[in-house]
Formats: C-alpha cells, sequence, structure tokens
C-alpha cells in the first residue's frame, strides 16, 4: 500500500485534504477519543500538525498550556499560523518528521499526532518513537491518532469504499503500519500502559506513556 511517494510536498495536495477531512466518516470520534486520553498538559508537541485543528483542540481545552507545532508543508503552516495568530502560547517550527527531532525543542508532558506519521517510512516511524519518549517529562504521554493499515487487502479496499474512494484514489503518500506493529515498536522505545484506544477501521488512537 506504498509507493514511496510524497505528494504532501505538493500545495494542491494538502489543499484537496483541507477540503475534504471534515467528510471522513468517524474522524470526530477519534479527536473526541483523542481529547479524552490528553489530560491537563502544560507544555504539549505537535507532530505533523498541518493547520493546527489538533493543538488547538489540546490547547482550548488547557488555556495554560503552551504548545509547539511541527511540519514540513507552508501551506499547511500558513494555515496554522492564521489559526494561531496573535496567540503567545503556540510556536510554529518547519520541520520534516523523515528528519530527527530538532535538538532545541526541550521536553513536552504531551506529544500528539493526527494522521501525519504514517507519512513516513516504518523505520523511521521506530525511530521517531524514541525520540518522542526521550523528549517525555515523567508520567508524559505519547497520544497519535493514526491511519493503520488492514490486515487483508479486502479490508483495505473496504475501508477507502467507506470514505468515498477508489483504489485509483487512494494516498500514494501512505506508509500504512499495522495496530499491533505499532503498539510492540512503542513498547520496545520504553512506553508503558500502551494500547490502542480507539478504531474504526484504519483509523487508530493508539498511546503510551513514560511512567
Amino acid at each position: 500500500m506504498s509507493t514511496g511517494v510524497n505528494r504532501w510536498r505538493e500545495p494542491a495536495w494538502a489543499q484537496r485534504y483541507l477540503a475534504e477531512r471534515d467528510g471522513i466518516p468517524h474522524r470526530r470520534e477519534g479527536f473526541a477519543a483523542l481529547a479524552e486520553l490528553v489530560g491537563a498538559p502544560r507544555r504539549v508537541l505537535d507532530l505533523g500538525t498541518g493547520d493546527g485543528i489538533t493543538l488547538a483542540l489540546v490547547l482550548d481545552a488547557s488555556p495554560g498550556a503552551t504548545g509547539v507545532g511541527l511540519d514540513f508543508q507552508p501551506e499547511m503552516l500558513e494555515r496554522a499560523d492564521a489559526r494561531f495568530e496573535g496567540d503567545a502560547r503556540v510556536a510554529l517550527l518547519q520541520h520534516d518528521l523523515d528528519e530527527p527531532l530538532p535538538p532545541s525543542l526541550g521536553t513536552f508532558d504531551l506529544v500528539v499526532s493526527s494522521f501525519a506519521i504514517h507519512h513516513v517510512a516504518d523505520e523511521r516511524k521506530r525511530a521517531l518513537f524514541g525520540e518522542v519518549y526521550a523528549r517525555l517529562e515523567p508520567d508524559g504521554a505519547f497520544v497519535n491518532l493514526e491511519h493503520v493499515d488492514s490486515p487483508t487487502q479486502r479490508l483495505h479496499d473496504e475501508f477507502l469504499t467507506a470514505i468515498g474512494k477508489s483504489r485509483e484514489q487512494d494516498d500514494p503518500s501512505n506508509k500504512l503500519a499495522a495496530v499491533d506493529a505499532q503498539l510492540a515498536w512503542l513498547r520496545d522505545a520504553g512506553y508503558t500502559d500502551v494500547d490502542c484506544f480507539w478504531k474504526w477501521r484504519e483509523l487508530a488512537l493508539l498511546a503510551g506513556w513514560r511512567r
């Protein structure tokens, strides 16, 4: 289900996603599950922040928190900048998740991501999970609302049908990994209380803590 292509470097591809995302079935349920898990953080890192929708959700629930959003897509960063204009709590940085996290970021008690990490190769996913763990404060959480792999091609085709897509319309940028594999990678990186806390077909909420 992966071609090695990354169309997210194209502004039009990002614009297409933003126009379609609210129509993805059960997407709001996933964000509700994420909001339930994140608690009341003090400092938040959002990986692949896009237009800032996930970071905004967390900060709206925790007005005293500060946040950092990372994304490599200029179109997305422009929209995030517009969303957070005048909000001194938020810093936005251009960064490609294919590269190691910048050393200057510091530490966080919450790291979140939504529908971003599946665009990097599996080897990079595993490394990124370890980098996030190293940035977490004690009792800090990593909460990842993600597009995951189906066990079979038939189930993948059924997912595409459920979201109104065909095989020809499938995102060639996807590098999907199964839930079980990602939970194992999180445990290997040192996280505890690791689980899949919500799932609908290929949408899943994966989380673990640094206890």
